[in-house]
């Protein structure tokens, strides 16, 4: 059986797999970055001092904030985009659209960690800056980039 492929299909599969391994790169050099902060606000930061509680309360509903609008991305941008790609892999304006989607969830995931930092550096003990550490770790690591696939019909 002869196959056939068109330059077109070959140059998007050379750009979906280029995409690919760059948000892979991304992911893991954030993921490192969170550890990172971890690691700077215990050997940098400040002794942990009498912080005022509505800082903490502040920048908790702000990672709350933050998760919804991780997931309102991925289902309006990374979601949509993989399900047009799946059905015509050759949409460039889709691939764009989904890799966007994981640069921006993985921006926002930075910006929880970078939370923990934050709150570090202003005084805050370990034990209330992990939990923005472990949000963005944990959103970031879980968020692979994944190759859009036609979902079976069967």
């Amino acid at each position: 059986m002869l196959l056939s492929l068109s330059p077109h299909s070959v140059e998007n599969n050379c750009s979906m797999s280029r995409a690919l391994k760059t948000l892979r790169v991304v992911q893991w050099a954030m993921l490192a970055s969170i550890l990172l902060y971890g690691i700077l606000g215990e050997v940098l930061g400040p002794r942990a001092r009498a912080v005022d509680p509505n800082l903490n309360y502040l920048f908790s509903t702000l990672g709350v904030a933050i998760v919804g609008v991780i997931f309102v991305v991925r289902r309006t941008l990374v979601l949509r985009a993989a399900s047009s790609l799946a059905l015509h892999p050759d949409d460039l304006i889709s691939l764009h659209h989904w890799r966007t989607g994981y640069f921006a969830s993985y921006a926002l995931c930075d910006a929880l960690a970078l939370f923990g930092l934050v709150l570090r550096f202003m005084g805050c003990n370990f034990q209330q800056s992990v939990p923005f550490y472990i949000g963005g770790f944990v959103l970031l690591f879980f968020f692979k980039p994944r190759e859009p696939v036609r979902e079976s019909t069967s």
